[in-house]
């Protein structure tokens, strides 16, 4: 928790706000309204598919019903002796067939069953007594009607189980395809005719179940082997041969639905299966999705408007807070302005305005006499730097120099008097006080002066090499900083050594910065004198009477401060070499 609350503190306000409103609102009224959603298509969804399940339920019942009263009508005439007897009876003449027919025939098959029995659309019988003449609901067994493809479903024999075929296409005078057939063998035939019965089911009344407004798909009818014995699909041509129903192309989105008829008489087997488009299924959970969506946008909406007003009250004013600190922080003390508020942001500006005022009068309260301070700290640094200069350079010995060199002159030794000249000029150059710092040019001459007064002392024991660019010569450095190392490199490093000594001077400028380097090959110096050396740039003392390397690392930290860097490498045998980086400035 800790932890939790130390990076927090790291977060931006604004991105705290989103955070907490994408915690607190946009994830939970999301997530809420995800499993409202879910919950309820599932409810809907399940409460569709039930409706249309019981929908084709009650159209196979109403169909079985039709089914029903042709057999009812079946057994009914499959056991009336009457009507059995005179169609097995030989007729001796057409008239007593004529006469038997208007008697009882008639009255049976036509008009008996009809304003009953909506669904029946027409009963037929068929017998081989060649007595009977084709007459209405009569028709004689021969050639055409045996080629009929209905009449080879019979089952053979003396079976009177009654058979439910499809014996038309429902044009001309097949204008009702589906029939009941039985064998009416009931009572036995001395003649040995056989007599058919055959009852066709009104194709319109079959058309009005299955054409139910609930179900807005397409319904088959299927028979004991998979086939199609009907269907509301107008895609789908039935007539010209047997349709497998697995070998439909349906498409992917459709959603099948199928009842089956178990141990219903001559049904068993079949089946009624609705196929229908998923959309038409889940037509209503688009509508709950639609519902929801447009709750979750007015869920949403009222608290984003809210947290955002909220959030703007709230950052705009602790930016303009900030905006202002940074002005301070620049020395522009301004005001906040606008009325203060109430509340906690509201204080905290008004203590700001406070603070600041309090600020820029404590400021022009002590302004002059920081200022008076800074110009004695800078007098005592200006002491300090002469101070210096008389413990290098004494002024007595220019004046020693010059009666030395005026007398070897007159004796006639003018390399002597050379060498003089060039030390009273480095002397004459220590006594200008007025001038801290020197051009590169300056400092060679010097330099120069100095070399060739080692030279003239040890002779062919040393040797020096001195390279600068021409457009470097203008920059400033301290002076006698440089000629402090060479008088280092040439008495505490060549001296000791009886031949081969040399001293090497480099300048060089690199990214704005001026980098001084004396080398030489001299006796070095151990580890412990290094480190010695590397302390007295940690120390915060004064000069004292320090003199040499000593003297030039004070006064780089006094002219240049931490902006100046100094590397010393050495080792006892190899030489030393001393680096001094100083920032490039010119006059």
């Amino acid at each position: 928790m800790r932890m939790l609350r130390t990076t927090l503190d790291h977060v931006r306000l604004r991105d705290k706000m989103l955070l907490l409103y994408f915690l607190c609102v946009f994830i939970p009224v999301v997530l809420t309204n995800l499993i409202f959603y879910h919950v309820t298509s599932q409810n809907v969804k399940e409460q569709r598919m039930q409706d249309i399940s019981r929908a084709l339920e009650q159209i196979k019942i109403e169909f079985y019903r039709e089914f029903e009263d042709a057999m009812e009508i079946s057994s009914i005439l499959y056991i009336d002796h009457q009507l059995n007897e005179l169609l097995e009876l030989a007729y001796p003449h057409p008239a007593d067939y004529i006469a038997a027919y208007d008697s009882y025939l008639r009255h049976m098959l036509n008009n008996t069953y009809s304003p009953v029995y909506h669904s029946v659309g027409g009963i037929t019988i068929y017998t081989d007594n060649p007595t009977l003449l084709n007459s209405g609901g009569i028709n004689l067994i021969d050639e055409r009607v045996k080629s009929l493809p209905w009449y080879s479903k019979i089952p053979p024999g003396r079976q009177s189980k009654p058979i439910f075929v499809r014996t038309g296409d429902g044009t001309g005078e097949q204008q009702h395809p589906f029939s009941l057939i039985r064998r009416m063998n009931y009572f036995y035939s001395q003649n040995g005719h056989e007599k058919i019965l055959k009852i066709e089911l009104r194709m319109s009344s079959i058309r009005e179940i299955f054409h139910n407004l609930n179900l807005q798909g397409s319904l088959f009818l299927l028979n004991e082997r998979g086939e199609i014995e009907y269907t509301t699909d107008p895609k789908v041509d039935t007539n010209a041969k047997a349709v497998a129903y697995n070998e439909l192309q349906l498409p992917k989105d459709t959603i099948e639905f199928k009842t089956n008829y178990v141990l219903m008489n001559s049904l068993n087997g079949w089946s009624i299966v609705a196929a229908m488009p998923e959309d038409e299924v889940l037509y209503e959970m688009q509508t709950s999705r639609n519902f929801v969506l447009l709750l979750t946008c007015a869920n949403m909406l009222l608290p984003t408007l809210i947290i955002i007003w909220i959030t703007r009250s709230l950052n705009v004013r602790i930016h303009r807070i900030l905006k202002h600190m940074k002005k301070v922080k620049n020395q522009r003390f301004e005001l906040i302005p606008g009325t203060v508020s109430r509340d906690e942001i509201g204080q905290l500006t008004g203590e700001f305005n406070r603070m600041t005022l309090k600020i820029k009068r404590l400021i022009n309260d002590v302004y002059v006499a920081d200022i008076q301070r800074k110009n004695v700290e800078i007098q005592r640094r200006h002491a300090q730097l002469n101070a210096l200069h008389s413990q290098i350079n004494p002024h007595f010995l220019f004046n020693a120099l010059e009666t030395i060199r005026m007398r070897s002159l007159m004796k006639r030794e003018d390399e002597t008097a050379h060498i003089i000249h060039n030390m009273a000029r480095i002397f004459r150059n220590s006594l200008v006080w007025n001038k801290d710092r020197v051009t590169l040019r300056e400092e060679l001459e010097l330099i120069s002066c100095f070399l060739e007064i080692q030279q003239y002392r040890f002779g062919e024991r040393i040797g020096h090499e001195v390279q600068a660019q021409p457009e470097d010569l203008d920059y400033l450095l301290p002076k006698m900083v440089v000629l402090t190392l060479v008088e280092n490199a040439s008495i505490h490093g060549i001296e000791p050594l009886k031949h081969g000594g040399r001293i090497e001077i480099h300048f060089e400028l690199r990214a704005g910065r001026l980098i001084l380097t004396v080398r030489d090959n001299g006796v070095g110096m151990s580890v412990k004198q290094v480190q010695r050396l590397y302390n007295y740039m940690q120390r915060q003392e004064e000069m004292g009477e320090r003199i040499g390397l000593q003297n030039v690392i004070y006064r780089l930290k006094l002219y240049y401060g931490s902006r100046f860097e100094l590397n010393i490498r050495s080792a006892l045998g190899e030489g030393t070499e001393i680096r001094i980086m100083i920032p490039a400035d010119r006059e």
